[in-house]
């Protein structure tokens, strides 16, 4: 049990990565604050996560990380029902559909920005003063391939998940006296419900074009994005910080 007694807060916890995160840390001992903007979908992972490991492991808290008031009610929530949080994994995230950078309609990049990167600084707001109190903490951010090497028509996301990893390198350094580890996970594309933009259209050609950069030759899971997380979680990983990890089969080699 590498998370025993921990209490994770996962956003965009509902579905793809997310949901593969909370589960994978519930398997390992921690309570979940399961976080998203899709109900069903939340209100689903949390009840699963109860049903597989007892009333009371997880609750589910509506929010949309790019509101600061509603952010700062998803962390209150976590310390009201857990009375702490431990990890915390900004999972949720956003893209515009493949297409030439100009094309893509200015409030669709407003948006991508403030759930990619400004909800990441929101979160940090309300969660440090937690982790200050409590002596340490840990921070997750989900970035993507995309930051360290990306894809045409994909702009705007790009530059999102790679100001998500700059951000977290410098979060990093500033919040390591308070021992606060930061570390991003970088992922290639995978099975989520935003595979379909990105690679412009579900089709078998689009996915076997994708595959085809991938020296692995297969797009990544849930469980492989869960598995890093959980790495970064625990604390076989207390001395490291600052890390964008890729979970990419060889993508950006």
């Amino acid at each position: 049990m590498r998370l025993k007694g921990k209490v994770a807060l996962v956003t965009g916890g509902g579905s793809g990565f997310g949901e593969g995160i909370v589960k994978r840390f519930a398997e390992e001992g921690a309570k979940l604050v399961v976080v998203d903007i899709a109900d069903a979908n939340g209100q689903r992972v949390a009840a699963e996560v109860e049903k597989a490991h007892g009333q009371g492991s997880a609750i589910y808290v509506h929010a949309d990380v790019s509101s600061d008031a509603e952010t700062k009610k998803m962390i209150d929530a976590c310390v009201e029902r857990f009375g702490r949080l431990d990890i915390l994994v900004n999972n949720a995230g956003i893209t515009h559909r493949r297409m030439p950078m100009l094309e893509v309609p200015e409030a669709m990049v407003d948006k991508i920005l403030a759930v990619n990167v400004k909800a990441i600084w929101l979160a940090a707001r309300h969660a440090v003063p937690v982790f200050r109190r409590q002596g340490g903490g840990v921070i997750i951010n989900t970035a993507s391939t995309a930051g360290l090497r990306p894809r045409p028509g994909l702009t705007v996301y790009n530059a999102s998940k790679g100001a998500a990893i700059v951000m977290t390198k410098s979060m990093a350094v500033e919040l390591a006296p308070d021992k606060i580890r930061v570390n991003a996970l970088c992922p290639v594309a995978g099975e989520t419900p935003l595979l379909a933009d990105f690679m412009g259209g579900d089709t078998p050609e689009n996915r076997a074009a994708f595959k085809a950069t991938v020296p692995l030759g297969r797009l990544s899971t849930p469980l492989d994005i869960a598995n890093a997380a959980l790495y970064l979680a625990s604390d076989e990983a207390e001395f490291i910080t600052g890390v964008a990890l890729e979970i990419d089969g060889g993508r950006c080699v």
